[in-house]
């Protein structure tokens, strides 16, 4: 099929904004049981079967816990496909969590791979291709130029492109992973990371993804038939990943001393942390989205985040945002409003964990201490996150 006068879907609806989110959870509610399990696979226009509800997730503009009971509410029984999609993401944090070393190896990885880019026509030339929606493979060309555009992939289909480049292109995963990262609203350190791992076999020994033309055509109600395709997904080489570290357990504010409040965008809900007692004198905001990849992270995904602090400062009642780069603005500010401690969200491993890392020096250097408080969804689940999603939804679910 000639895909480059396909129809792409228009730029994905997702406002971002907290109220946009509950108003897409609540509309979704009502397919979260047995409509969304007999038909999640299915990646058609519109994708009327999913909740799309994962860049406000990722974010927590709309917390999962808040997602599991409504799903509850409305489904007392037959909901368990959907609440377990919601629980692989929390599986993903708390796995990363305790081995942040995989972490550390990715982006080793992907620096690696934009070497060989630099010295390997061959290799960058198929790369361009991908990234570009030019390899003239049925689907998978509509999905990179989706991707691209619209900041949004059904489930199914990152799972298609995936195996697809790792398997038939023969691309290097990292390099995949990156694409992800960087265009995705939902791009997130530990599911993009791990999700990708799984495909090549890195993440469970013996155990890969191999897309097939039967099964996107089936899930695509025909739209798209590739050939060509690898016939095996031979996984790539497995090392067996760190021994899992002691999960987090978050650290005590003190109370009663001057606090500046610091949301990101890994947490962008504070209410509760004013519901266990703090009490700030400001708000603030910090974001590290360019630190998502080493390359140019989309400027669709920056326009997401930037409007998703400005609604979380606001619903707070007003704040400055700092970024990444902006960190001795951030202290310096912290220390004119005479603050004695900064108390953020625990931020999980990820681009966000290492730009607190940075402040946290320079805040101690102006006697300002910085407290990263976890929630009760992360420290009760992460714990778990030690073997594959079976034994952790048995313990969570």
């Amino acid at each position: 099929m000639d895909q480059t006068h396909l129809p792409l879907p228009p730029v994905f609806d997702a406002p971002p904004t907290r109220a946009a989110g509950l108003a897409r959870l609540a509309k979704f509610l009502p397919r979260a049981g047995v409509t969304y399990a007999a038909r999640r696979n299915e990646d058609l226009p519109a994708h009327p079967y999913v909740s799309g509800l994962s860049p406000y997730i990722r974010h927590r503009l709309v917390t999962e816990a808040e997602v599991i009971a409504a799903v509850r509410i409305q489904h007392p029984a037959g909901a368990d496909k959907f609440l377990a999609e919601v629980w692989w993401r929390t599986y993903w944090k708390g796995w990363l969590e305790l081995r942040p070393q995989v972490w550390a190896d990715y982006a080793s990885g992907v620096m690696a791979a934009q070497n060989r880019l630099a010295v390997e026509g061959g290799l960058r030339q198929v790369w361009q291709e991908a990234c570009a929606g030019a390899t003239g493979i049925d689907g998978f060309d509509h999905w990179a130029r989706e991707l691209v555009q619209t900041g949004y992939l059904h489930n199914h289909a990152r799972m298609w492109f995936a195996s697809i480049w790792i398997f038939t292109l023969r691309l290097p995963w990292e390099l995949g992973a990156d694409f992800f990262l960087r265009h995705l609203l939902d791009g997130d350190a530990a599911s993009n990371t791990l999700s990708w791992r799984w495909v090549a076999g890195l993440h469970t020994a013996g155990k890969t993804y191999l897309a097939t033309a039967d099964n996107i055509a089936k899930n695509t109600g025909g739209r798209f038939r590739p050939v060509g395709l690898a016939t095996v997904a031979e996984g790539l080489r497995y090392v067996a990943p760190p021994t899992p570290r002691a999960a987090p357990v978050g650290e005590a504010w003190e109370a009663g001393v001057p606090t500046l409040l610091v949301l990101h965008e890994d947490d962008l809900d504070g209410s509760w942390l004013l519901a266990r007692g703090l009490r700030p004198v400001a708000v603030a905001g910090m974001t590290a989205t360019a630190g998502r990849a080493p390359g140019v992270v989309a400027s669709g995904v920056h326009g997401f985040v930037a409007g998703a602090m400005a609604d979380a400062l606001a619903r707070q009642g007003g704040g400055l945002a700092f970024d990444r780069e902006g960190l001795v603005a951030l202290a310096d500010h912290a220390a004119g409003l005479g603050v004695a401690q900064v108390v953020a969200p625990y931020a999980p491993v990820g681009p966000v964990a290492s730009t607190l890392r940075k402040l946290r020096p320079m805040l101690a250097e102006r006697g300002i201490a910085l407290v990263q408080a976890l929630r009760d969804h992360d420290r009760e689940a992460w714990p778990h996150a030690t073997h594959g999603f079976f034994r952790f939804r048995e313990a969570v679910m």
